[in-house]
């Protein structure tokens, strides 16, 4: 991964080229104070300073350059949406597009835009090597010094989320993600346990269930993390890790498995999100746990029309081995319910009801505390890392129903399956814990300036930025 740090410089005086932010707003009393010759070029471009555009603006022996700080051989005119105030992914066409060298923006402070010069930078270069790679382009800053830090971790924990999606399901097993977690133990002195194989039978017995098939090759286990002062306020931060999806027995069609190697997008998520937190020192006492598993086939493989014991209790009547991922969470949410926490947040690739309903960009969101989730919906606003919330509606509850178990894992009919699915995962929640489930794609089907097709963290950026106002004010 890039070293993000290396990519921000405090603005020393250094040479560097100049970017001139602008707006639509701003953009023609700019213009009238240009030369015949630079209105010429950026009439002949069509250039009006529509956000995220730019235009490379030649400099002939210094002309142009107000200063030597400022000379090079070209400078740049960029559009933005509000120059007064940039938002998150407001740098992105720079920061990826232009030339390697270091530049200064000049008409904009750079503070909220931090993050989007960075993360174009980016790019998934495990298995194929990029043509024509650009070298570095570094942001010279001042008073926007101090939000570096801030603007490098959200970079980091999302470049993770996307490398641990896009990499296929035979380099990212059960095994690798107990591999990723143990070095964030290992990294911030947090204590790792992790139970695996049969001994998941007695204690998370739904865990077992899902990931018994692929015993031999890819062991399931739950991963968990404790940091923190003991004193300090709880939470819990579950993520779905089904490393691959085939859907069991209710096998999914060749086109259905083609992109379940994402299926652990969840746990990418939560994985991330605890980074976050123990790297920004937060003051909580962080309960990560990830459920690990490959849902396969062999002779032991779990059937439509079994049922599980699951660790709260309750019996549940196997529908569909498909609906896997909520039986997995289901086991680690009960046990992250014992430890009393403040609040949990869970993130799951659990539905592609959620998809059809909200679209790829769009994570739903379930909550069951209104202050919660007005503050998760706040901070994705702000952020730019919208979240979308639905109902918990109760009155669905009688779907779930099972003649001979405490409930199926699936509800009879096509409708609201983000919504059944939500109920189930609220059957292994305690009533009196604020929970935040979010029912992410963790994937980006088309790509966008700054955001590539393939593995995407959706619903990262605004569960931190909620958390962070939390609990440091």
């Amino acid at each position: 991964m890039i070293d993000f740090k290396t990519l921000i410089e405090a603005d020393k005086g250094q040479p560097a080229r100049t970017i001139q932010i602008l707006d639509v707003h701003n953009f023609e009393d700019w213009l009238k104070d240009q030369p015949e010759s630079v209105r010429s070029l950026v009439t002949a471009y069509k250039f009006v300073a529509n956000p995220k555009s730019f235009l490379i603006l030649p400099i002939v022996n210094g002309k142009g350059a107000k200063d030597k700080a400022e000379q090079g051989d070209f400078t740049v005119v960029a559009g933005v949406k509000n120059h007064k105030s940039l938002d998150p992914w407001a740098l992105t066409k720079l920061g990826g597009k232009l030339p390697e060298g270091k530049y200064r923006l000049k008409g904009a402070n750079a503070k909220s835009g931090l993050f989007s010069w960075l993360i174009p930078q980016h790019g998934f270069e495990r298995y194929k090597e990029p043509k024509n790679k650009q070298g570095p382009r570094v942001l010279l800053v001042k008073d926007e010094i101090s939000q570096v830090d801030e603007a490098v971790r959200q970079a980091e924990a999302t470049a993770l989320v996307r490398d641990m999606v896009n990499t296929p399901a035979a380099d990212m097993g059960p095994d690798k993600l107990e591999d990723i977690v143990e070095k964030l133990a290992d990294k911030h002195d947090a204590d790792l346990k992790v139970t695996r194989g049969d001994t998941l039978e007695k204690h998370f017995p739904m865990i077992h269930g899902v990931g018994k098939a692929a015993m031999r090759e890819h062991a399931p286990r739950l991963i968990e993390l404790k940091w923190g002062k003991p004193d300090a306020p709880k939470i819990a931060i579950v993520g779905k890790g089904v490393t691959f999806d085939s859907g069991g027995l209710s096998m999914k069609s060749p086109a259905g498995m083609l992109l379940m190697k994402k299926d652990m997008g969840g746990a990418a998520h939560a994985i991330a999100l605890a980074k976050m937190i123990m790297e920004a020192g937060l003051p909580v006492h962080l309960h990560l746990l990830v459920p690990a598993v490959e849902n396969s086939v062999d002779g032991h493989a779990l059937r439509p029309g079994d049922i599980l014991q699951s660790r709260k209790g309750l019996t549940v009547e196997i529908g569909n081995t498909d609906a896997e991922g909520r039986l997995i969470l289901g086991d680690a949410l009960t046990l992250a319910g014992e430890e009393d926490p403040e609040l949990i947040i869970d993130f799951a690739t659990l539905t592609g009801a959620a998809r059809v309903a909200l679209g790829p960009d769009l994570p739903a969101l379930f909550c069951n505390d209104d202050e919660m989730a007005e503050g998760l919906l706040e901070s994705g606003e702000e952020e730019d890392d919208p979240l979308w919330r639905m109902p918990l509606w109760s009155r669905y509850d009688y779907r779930l129903k099972s003649p001979i178990a405490d409930t199926n894992n699936v509800a009879t009919g096509s409708f609201a399956g983000c919504i059944t699915a939500a109920l189930f995962l609220k059957k292994f929640v305690p009533s009196d814990i604020p929970w935040a489930h979010f029912d992410t794609y963790a994937w980006r089907p088309a790509s966008k300036p700054g955001r590539p097709k393939g593995g995407e963290a959706l619903g990262l950026r605004a569960s931190w930025s909620y958390l962070k106002a939390r609990y440091t004010k």
